[in-house]
């Protein structure tokens, strides 16, 4: 037994890539079975991974989640900030600029109101909570916007651990939101062809979110949001450590 945990030990990434694997195979297969897709797989398996991330910092005792138990210490580097940013980039080069004209002008408005109102109402709940400095602010705002964007925001302007942490947990509520009610809103807003699915895109711009949820609604409407939404992620990771964070110093002050 300690001979097959050293092999473990020695190879993390490669036991990480199987609990993450095997997490969002349990994941859809829950979400066929028990909800009949309503409930896409990527929000279960956020779900389970947080309850063992809550798990795991609660045995040992430590801050990284499952990632503090030896042989899951692999979960630090692949959930970390460098492949964070390399799917953030990988991404990006995967989206056409000329695409998104398809949508026109409400399509861009839809990305520039997207961040600014998330970011705006982050913000200013991270202020009713205590959190009034600047770099706090823009880092849960950011993170209002998406959970990956806090944490750009966050290590760019030198915001705490704990608030990057909350950034990433108010990102993380919002993308289950987005997943769980796009369904359920869809017929409502009229959320049923190319151009609307890019303009919701646009305002949620949860890239997991959008995409789960219009999975859920319509598969054939995922790639339109799903581009919009990932051009917001890159807006966001633009705009919150340098034009958004200025403007908050300059309301707040440092």
């Amino acid at each position: 037994m300690d001979r097959i945990i050293g092999v473990f030990e020695s190879n993390d990434l490669l036991v990480a890539f199987v609990v993450v694997g095997g997490l969002m195979a349990i994941s859809v297969w829950l979400s066929k079975k028990l909800t009949r897709g309503w409930l896409h797989g990527s929000a279960i398996a956020i779900i389970l991974g947080l309850a063992l991330a809550y798990w795991g910092g609660w045995v040992t005792g430590g801050e990284h989640g499952l990632a503090d138990i030896a042989i899951f210490s692999g979960l630090g580097l692949l959930g970390g900030a460098m492949l964070r940013d390399f799917a953030i980039v990988s991404t990006a080069y995967g989206v056409d600029l000329r695409e998104i004209k398809r949508a026109g002008l409400v399509g861009v408005l839809s990305l520039v109101l997207g961040v600014l109102v998330s970011f705006a109402v982050g913000a200013a709940i991270a202020a009713a909570f205590g959190y009034t400095d600047a770099a706090s602010m823009a880092t849960i705002g950011a993170g209002a916007a998406t959970y990956i964007v806090g944490p750009v925001t966050g290590t760019a302007v030198g915001a705490s651990s704990e608030v990057i942490a909350l950034s990433v947990a108010a990102g993380l509520v919002k993308s289950v939101v987005v997943m769980v009610g796009t369904p359920l809103i869809a017929p409502l807003i009229g959320l049923n062809n190319p151009k609307s699915a890019m303009v919701y895109g646009g305002l949620m711009g949860t890239t997991s979110g959008v995409a789960g949820g219009l999975a859920a609604t319509d598969k054939r409407l995922v790639p339109y949001g799903a581009m919009t939404a990932t051009f917001y992620t890159g807006v966001g990771c633009l705009l919150g450590p340098s034009l958004l964070y200025v403007v908050l110093r300059a309301l707040v002050g440092g």
